[in-house]
């Protein structure tokens, strides 16, 4: 199995790590444009566990959250980058808005998201037994880099 992989595969392959007492952390996100930000969140949530999944919102979920003009990199391409990243032990990529029903299903030990995220408004923060917050690294973010870029034409 490939470190990009679909539910019913990464399903399987969770099912014996966890017999083997391993504990799987779970982050999500855009990944739109990688810059120091994702990397810290990466690094954080690697260091709270032995298995990092990284789910990833696909081109079609992201446009809906944030606009016809994003992504700004294409899903399979952005996979690619967060599935070479040290720590990184699987991506998966989904189309609902939110990845609630991949947490219920790959049912993560722990649940990693940026500190800008009240823990009870991050999805799926009930499916797990812990949830840690990672603080943002001020001016690193998709957004200001796209709006760095648009001043500077």
């Amino acid at each position: 199995m490939g470190k990009i992989t679909k539910l019913k595969s990464l399903e399987k392959e969770l099912s014996g790590l966890k017999l083997k007492g391993k504990k799987i952390v779970f982050t999500n996100g855009c990944f739109d444009i990688l810059h120091l930000g994702h990397l810290k969140i990466i690094q954080e949530a690697k260091r709270r566990g032995d298995v990092l999944i990284v789910g990833l919102n696909s081109d079609s979920s992201i446009k809906k959250i944030k606009g016809s003009k994003r992504p700004i990199i294409t899903q399979n391409s952005r996979a690619k980058l967060l599935a070479n990243m040290i720590g990184v032990d699987y991506v998966i990529i989904f189309s609902e808005a939110t990845p609630y029903n991949l947490i219920k299903r790959i049912k993560p030990d722990v649940l990693v998201k940026g500190g800008d995220w009240e823990k009870n408004k991050i999805v799926g923060n009930k499916l797990v037994k812990k949830i840690h917050r990672v603080k943002l690294c001020s001016g690193h973010s998709t957004t200001h880099i796209i709006n760095k870029i648009k001043k500077s034409d």
